[in-house]
């Protein structure tokens, strides 16, 4: 900037009567392009900032899987530690809230100037927290991970493209559309190919020996509309992105978007629990204490939900979704290659290591195209 204005007194004491005729302008323009460059730097900045939080919340993701996985063993009731994982990132996300804007409440005019869907986050989170549940006996570990996947990319190019639920909007061109294509072949290759090639004569075998074409017809059937389902679950937690993303602005605070966020899911899960009625029990499955980690899970998720609620102002739901995944890719890989959080120790195959380079590609073609 100094260089700048030095250029402009040489040029008024060379050209004293034409500078304010020839000249000024120039000065409005060479300002206005600084000004222009320092805020390109400053959403440059901003842009990695957001990459590296998605991948951070992605990679706490499968972490956050595993400590409620090891929770509900204790428990006994998927539900019970559903509900146990909310509580707890209500109450971290609470503390967070109270230290940030120093109130837990809001202006009660939101209800009646802003659009319902705002304050229906929390539930969409539970929706398909609840949906992959119901999902995993029936379509197994693997397509219970894709079908998610293909609806949340797929929700989130549209909600970029038309803008829905306030969210920046982003043309979808044909260079995110296969951008988009490469993060879900990436999780497929990452997911499902090493099994794929270690059972193919198995599946053969098994397809050779069904009883009858009409029982496989009706199993297929079957099968498609659970698959449909699970896409249907992805595009919700797409949506309940882009939700909490627009209820951060309105509310001027991500982390007290985040609590709202929290506090609507629990509700939710109280409402199921009371319905459902499951049996609460603590026990020790391994017959060892268990292990204090096993109460983090909700703050873990409370992390994800406010990364989420600070990433869609600043690269859109669609970005947003695709980044959280090549993270969710990540920590998945690294908890089975070091058995963190007592899972059971797979190392990583070439194949899985070949599936997360195409997704990264896959993100850089969106995020620069």
């Amino acid at each position: 900037m100094a260089g700048i204005f030095k250029i402009v007194m040489k040029i008024k004491l060379d050209y004293p009567d034409d500078f304010h005729d020839y000249f000024s302008y120039r000065l409005v323009l060479i300002l206005t392009c600084d000004r222009l460059l320092r805020q390109d730097k400053e959403m440059r900045e901003y842009s990695m900032l957001a990459i590296l939080v998605g991948l951070a919340i992605g990679i706490g993701l499968p972490m956050q899987t595993s400590i409620n996985s090891r929770l509900r063993n204790s428990v006994g009731s998927p539900f019970g530690a559903s509900l146990i994982s909310f509580a707890v990132g209500t109450l971290f996300l609470a503390i967070m809230t109270l230290i940030d804007v120093h109130t837990l409440g809001f202006s009660t005019t939101l209800f009646t100037s802003q659009p319902v869907w705002i304050w229906l986050g929390g539930l969409l989170g539970v929706v398909y927290l609840t949906g992959n549940i119901l999902l995993f006996p029936k379509l197994g570990s693997v397509q219970t991970v894709i079908m998610p996947v293909l609806g949340q990319i797929l929700a989130g190019l549209l909600i970029d493209n038309f803008g829905w639920f306030d969210s920046p909007q982003s043309t979808l061109t044909m260079t995110r559309f296969l951008g988009a294509i490469l993060v879900l072949a990436g999780v497929i290759i990452t997911v499902a190919a090493q099994g794929w090639l270690e059972q193919r004569h198995n599946r053969i075998t098994e397809t050779a020996e069904k009883d009858t074409a009409t029982d496989t017809d009706t199993d297929q059937s079957s099968l498609g509309i659970w698959r449909a389902l699970g896409v249907v679950a992805g595009m919700l937690s797409a949506m309940q992105t882009a939700v909490n993303g627009h209820l951060g602005r309105v509310l001027g605070s991500t982390v007290h978007a985040a609590f709202v966020s929290f506090l609507v899911g629990t509700l939710g899960l109280i409402v199921i629990v009371l319905v459902l009625r499951p049996q609460f029990k603590l026990i020790r499955p391994t017959k060892t204490p268990n292990p204090w980690w096993m109460w983090i899970g909700g703050m873990i998720g409370a992390l994800y939900v406010l990364g989420n609620v600070y990433l869609v102002p600043v690269v859109g739901t669609g970005l947003a979704v695709v980044i959280v995944l090549v993270g969710l890719m990540a920590g998945s890989l690294m908890i089975d290659q070091f058995g963190w959080f007592a899972s059971k120790k797979n190392p990583i195959s070439g194949a899985q290591l070949m599936g997360l380079l195409v997704m990264i590609v896959g993100v850089v073609l969106i995020r620069v195209f």
